[in-house]
């Protein structure tokens, strides 16, 4: 018995089931001691067969990425993948749970592959701006073809058991229990074995895949896809071993790259969030929390009850008005409506969520609930009486959370006589698509109500990040000071079509404009209205009934039925209608002005969120940003990529944009100068 290993045998077959909690990480014990098992079952002439399986939750989840950047050491991966597939005697894979990245590549290896109906396979390398670098590139396209390989791959999403068989990844499925079910297929298949992926013949590069690859590589992004779609041909046109050699040049040319590394830095970051200064969030106790109230059915709260519900909670929405309740009832409907329509959610399932969900306009009905998250109109006066009549309902222990996006937790947990159990639990809209959620911790808030909400949302299969109490917390505060540039670059010569390339080109999904247009331009400009501010361009589109999209022009102009931004003659002329009465003359602005503008006041108000301690390190920031923001993942996070652009080019161009537009939010924070002088703490 190996500190990893467990060997059984049984008429003729050995089984080797690896355990290495908490996902069998093909780390180096694992690797050494499989390989040494595999040759000692190769030389013993009472062995007809291996399976290769695992304890524990699931089966090989992937490569140790702790292992990426340090230097190999044998038997690396591929060379355990090559003793498998060099095998004399037939080599089984007994998969379940989630069988991913080198996991996959393993398998892909082995003679058979039985995998259990629950479990789901998948190369998920490319979110981290890699591509397999076991196989994967090369056997996979010969088992399901060059397109339905490519897509897997570029993807990395993960494939159900039920595809994985019909594709052809699998042989079998395994509906009880895996380890057995796989003895008793390779025993039945010994004198007629599956042929082996490396005997297969090459894939086709057929239309399919050819226009797969051009709607992959349009646009700027992830540069692994663009390698992968290389990688993929490379398996169609080169012999099977040079493919391989191929594939790991690319792999290694990645690995040391800067997308990789950002994308890492990610990874890693993501893990890093459930530690809050001294408190390990994942090892405080959490409250139970089974049924959720939720205040206000709008668009945001029926999004936050769609995700507790599709989580498994038991969920009441309350509103002050039955028609309102019925238009947010509505609202979830509609969600499950299209899930049907379009095939990813069964009938059942979808009438069992909806018999989770319960409506009231009565605040009392939500007495019973272990959890109540406020998403009602973003007022201060609103929200404190809700908070009040919530305290006094609430069984002790409660949790109430608020959804607030600005407005200071403290003063909310102040209109409560259980401070302790106060929190934030910022959602983003659409709040059961959006990963993000920015846990909001008060002067107050008790530790096991930060781990709880923090649990809660793992189980949402969100990204939670803890942050602190200032306006805006971390990821409206940032984005208030990209924002804030955007007039005046409108005013001084860019048109919106002008910023919102740039930002593409940088890697953002959608520019800010567009972005604008399509959330409602009516929204802002009636916050504006309410605080007595003004913003000459803005408030001259929304006078003229231009709210974006859902009037058909805002920044843009749309086609009916459509949301493709369209250059707008108009919108030109106020532009510069407002800038002459501004008494600013119009000039040429390049892409590199307008991201220098935007992205560092960003990165600079994100050094004054560290120097106030709203976040726990700049890695949160980042975490924030990739998951709630839309910044490339592959450019790490907006922390990162000015760390990899240097702290002092930062500070340079912070104090050109400073002395030219005389505007202090340019001026260098604090802990931005103590990190590029090298005296951070």
């Amino acid at each position: 018995m190996d500190s990893v290993l467990d060997i059984t045998r049984a008429d003729g077959i050995v089984v080797l089931a690896i355990d290495n909690p908490p996902v069998n990480a093909l780390g180096h014990a694992v690797r050494h001691a499989l390989h040494d098992a595999l040759d000692a079952a190769d030389a013993d002439a009472g062995v007809r067969g291996v399976v290769i399986a695992c304890r524990g939750r699931t089966f090989f989840a992937g490569a140790d990425i702790r292992e990426f950047d340090r230097a190999p050491v044998a038997p690396t991966l591929t060379e355990l993948i090559a003793r498998i597939e060099t095998m004399q005697k037939p080599v089984a894979a007994a998969m379940h749970g989630t069988v991913l990245g080198g996991g996959l590549e393993l398998a892909l290896a082995c003679h058979i592959r039985v995998l259990a109906a629950d479990a789901v396979v998948g190369l998920p390398e490319i979110k981290l701006g890699l591509i397999p670098g076991g196989g994967g590139t090369v056997r996979l396209p010969r088992l399901i073809g060059a397109a339905p390989a490519l897509v897997m791959i570029a993807s990395g999403e993960p494939v159900p058991a039920s595809d994985a068989q019909q594709q052809g990844i699998v042989h079998a499925l395994a509906f009880e229990a895996i380890e057995g079910e796989t003895i008793d297929y390779l025993r039945s298949h010994l004198r007629s074995l599956p042929t082996r992926a490396r005997d297969l013949p090459p894939p086709v590069l057929d239309a399919a895949f050819e226009a797969r690859v051009v709607a992959l590589t349009r646009k700027a992004g992830n540069p692994a896809v663009a390698r992968a779609c290389e990688a993929v041909r490379n398996a169609a046109t080169l012999a099977f071993d040079a493919a391989l050699l191929t594939e790991r040049a690319i792999f290694e040319d990645l690995r040391a790259g800067p997308s990789s590394r950002a994308q890492r830095h990610l990874f890693f970051a993501e893990r890093q969030t459930a530690s809050v200064g001294d408190l390990d969030l994942r090892k405080i106790a959490r409250r139970p929390v089974r049924r959720v109230g939720i205040v206000g059915a709008g668009t945001l709260g029926s999004g936050i009850a769609l995700a507790f519900v599709n989580a498994g909670f038991d969920v009441t929405v309350r509103e002050v008005s039955e028609t309102a309740l019925a238009a947010g009832l509505s609202r979830i409907g509609a969600v499950y409506d299209s899930a049907l329509r379009k095939g990813t959610l069964s009938r059942i399932e979808a009438e069992a969520r909806l018999a989770r969900v319960a409506g009231t306009t009565t605040l009392a009905d939500l007495a019973s609930c272990d959890l109540v998250v406020e998403a009602a109109f973003e007022d201060l006066a609103i929200k404190q009486a809700i908070f009040a009549e919530l305290d006094r309902i609430l069984r002790p222990g409660a949790i109430l959370a608020t959804n607030t996006s600005y407005l200071d937790i403290d003063v909310l947990a102040a209109a409560t006589s259980r401070p302790q159990d106060v929190a934030g639990m910022h959602f983003f809209s659409p709040a059961h698509v959006m990963k993000l959620v920015e846990v909001v911790r008060g002067a107050e808030t008790a530790p096991d109500v930060l781990a709880t909400l923090y649990s809660l949302g793992r189980a949402m299969a969100k990204v939670p990040v803890v942050v602190g109490v200032c306006h805006g917390f971390v990821g409206n505060r940032m984005l208030g000071a990209r924002n804030a540039q955007i007039p005046r670059l409108l005013l001084e010569g860019a048109l919106p079509h002008d910023i919102d390339e740039a930002h593409r080109r940088f890697g953002w999904p959608m520019g800010p404009l567009q972005m604008w247009d399509m959330a409602g331009l009516d929204i802002a400009w009636r916050n504006r209205k309410f605080l007595g501010q003004h913003e000459a361009i803005a408030d001259s589109l929304c006078e003229q009934g231009r709210f974006g999209q859902k009037t058909g022009s805002g920044y843009y102009r749309y086609e009916p039925g459509s949301r493709e931004p369209l250059a707008d003659g108009e919108v030109t002329r106020l532009i510069e209608q407002q800038s002459r009465a501004a008494g600013v003359t119009r000039r040429s602005i390049s892409h590199d002005e307008i991201l220098e503008r935007t992205h560092l006041p960003m990165v600079n108000e994100g050094w004054r969120i560290l120097d106030e301690n709203v976040v726990s390190r700049a890695a949160d920031i980042d975490v924030v940003w990739a998951n709630g923001y839309g910044f490339p993942r592959w450019l790490g996070g907006p922390m990162h990529w000015a760390e990899q652009q240097g702290w002092g080019q930062a500070i340079a161009g912070l104090n050109r944009w400073q002395q030219t537009l005389g505007d202090a939010r340019f001026a260098p924070a604090a802990g931005l100068i103590a990190a590029a002088t090298g005296s951070a703490k």
